[in-house]
């Protein structure tokens, strides 16, 4: 029986052993030496997680800033957006590089067919998300283009940066908006878009995502981009562009003159942040001389 025992134990020994030299060597076989930079980076990082940068939480994005410089001396076409330009440019030390200063941005809804707008034709009975809405029909107002107003886009966002108006049905964008992209993802309309917050917070961007015929798009929605190309004509920096019945308005190339804005027949360019325009005072015709009133009591007799 105590040989039985001891036979046991010396074989199990044997196969621990051999075991542990197996996992040694398999160890040495696939072992991943990481950059002492990774965690550097990782930690200059706002931690947020978002997916923002197009890679799966911070840690990835670490990798992959220090998997670039290493291979092209350059994190071009890399950037927090949580972070922005102040912690790419501590990244960008702990790297030994200089960071490309980006443009700041922000999400932007492009749709105004509220409830004023675009009134509500059917009633929506179903799962209250806007991917199933969207896959069963064109939405309450008809409009196929259009918000469905179930909140995705609020639900997706980590930073609380966008709410559901209760008035207008719409999603509004906070000032805290991060431009982390989920949002932009959430939505099955694709109705929300990323462009550069602009110098002083100001905008301009068609608001509507029609590329129905402007009688069609017209009926559902009061407020939508009929296609007339009016903008696309008056535009001086060959900013709009036209494609299926929709104008574009391009950020980078937009100066923020705001013709289109006055020219659009049905309110479908959005101007943000702007001053109130300057009513034209009617100008006094140069060839109108004066008028010299004469007191009645005042005698123009010059005789003496």
């Amino acid at each position: 029986m105590n040989d039985i025992i001891i036979y046991a134990v010396i074989f199990l020994g044997v196969v621990g052993a051999a075991s542990a030299v197996i996992l040694y060597f398999i160890a040495q076989k696939f072992k991943v030496i990481e950059d002492p930079k990774i965690d550097e980076v990782e930690g200059a990082l706002p931690a947020a997680n978002c997916g923002g940068c197009g890679f799966p939480g911070c840690r990835g994005f670490s990798e992959a800033l220090v998997k670039s410089v290493n291979e092209k001396q350059s994190i071009e076409g890399l950037s927090c957006p949580v972070g922005g330009n102040d912690v790419m440019a501590k990244v960008a030390a702990i790297l030994g590089i200089v960071a490309e200063e980006k443009e700041p941005q922000i999400a932007v809804i492009r749709c105004s067919g509220s409830k004023e707008n675009a009134p509500k034709k059917i009633n929506y009975d179903g799962p209250a998300t806007c991917a199933f809405a969207h896959n069963l029909s064109s939405g309450e107002s008809g409009c196929p283009y259009g918000c469905l107003g179930c909140g995705d886009c609020v639900a997706a966002c980590k930073f609380d940066a966008i709410y559901m108006d209760e008035v207008t049905g719409l999603p509004v964008v906070k000032d805290n908006c991060v431009a982390c992209g989920a949002c932009v993802i959430a939505c099955p309309r694709d109705i929300i878009e990323l462009r550069n917050k602009g110098k002083k917070d100001r905008r301009i961007f068609v608001s509507c995502m029609n590329e129905e015929k402007g009688g069609i798009a017209k009926k559902n929605c009061s407020v939508a981009c009929i296609g007339c190309s009016k903008c696309f004509k008056v535009c001086p920096f060959e900013a709009i562009t036209m494609n299926n019945n929709l104008a574009y308005i391009d950020y980078e190339k937009c100066k923020l003159c705001r013709k289109c804005v006055l020219e659009c027949p049905t309110g479908a360019i959005h101007e943000l942040n702007f001053p109130p325009r300057k009513e034209k005072v009617a100008e006094v015709e140069s060839n109108v001389e004066p008028k010299i009133e004469v007191n009645k009591d005042q005698s123009l007799d010059t005789k003496e």
